[in-house]
C-alpha cells in the first residue's frame, strides 16, 4: 500500500515539475563540437560533426543556443542524403521547439518522423513527452481561467451583498 501511495506521489511531483528524460548538453560540449566542425578535413567529416553539433545545439540549456540548432537543421533539411537523415534532423528540429515550448510544431516534426520511421521508439518517447506536457498546460490553464472566474464572481458578489 505504501509503495502505491509513494508512486502516486512522485507521478504527481512529476507532473507539476515538468520532468522529461530528454538530455540536457552543457556549454563545453557545444565548443568542442564547434572545434569538431573546424578541424573536419573532409565534407563527409564535416557533415557527421555539425549532426552533432546541431544535437548538442537543440539538447542546450541555452535558447540561442537551442535556435541555432534549429536554423541550422532547418536549412540542412532539403539537402539529407537519406531517409535515415531526414528522420534524425526531424527529430532533432522536434526537441529543439519543444526546448522552446513550441509544442504544436514539435508533434508536427514528429508526425512527420514517425511516417519514415513508423516503430522509432525515440520519436514515440517524444510524441508522448510532448501530448503530455500539451495536456498539463492544459489542465493549469483552465485551472487558472477557473480561479480567475471565481475571483470575479466572487468580488460581483461581494459588491452586490455590500449594496443590500
Amino acid at each position: 500500500m505504501d509503495a502505491k501511495i509513494m508512486s502516486f506521489f512522485d507521478s504527481v511531483s512529476s507532473f507539476f515539475s515538468g520532468s522529461d528524460n530528454i538530455p540536457w548538453c552543457d556549454r563545453d560540449i557545444i565548443a568542442g563540437c564547434e572545434k569538431e566542425v573546424a578541424n573536419a578535413r573532409n565534407a563527409e567529416n564535416k557533415n557527421e560533426s555539425l549532426m552533432r553539433l546541431s544535437w548538442a545545439l537543440v539538447h542546450s540549456r541555452q535558447t540561442e543556443d537551442v535556435n541555432r540548432g534549429i536554423a541550422m537543421l532547418e536549412a540542412s533539411l532539403d539537402s539529407s542524403s537519406s531517409p535515415l537523415q531526414t528522420r534524425e534532423k526531424l527529430y532533432l528540429l522536434a526537441v529543439g521547439h519543444y526546448r522552446n515550448g513550441d509544442y504544436a510544431r514539435s508533434r508536427q516534426l514528429l508526425e512527420r518522423c514517425l511516417e519514415i520511421a513508423p516503430d522509432w521508439r525515440q520519436a514515440l518517447t517524444l510524441k508522448k513527452v510532448v501530448e503530455d506536457r500539451v495536456t498539463k498546460d492544459g489542465v493549469i490553464g483552465i485551472g487558472i481561467a477557473a480561479t480567475a472566474v471565481g475571483l470575479v464572481v466572487g468580488g460581483i458578489a461581494a459588491a452586490v451583498a455590500r449594496k443590500k
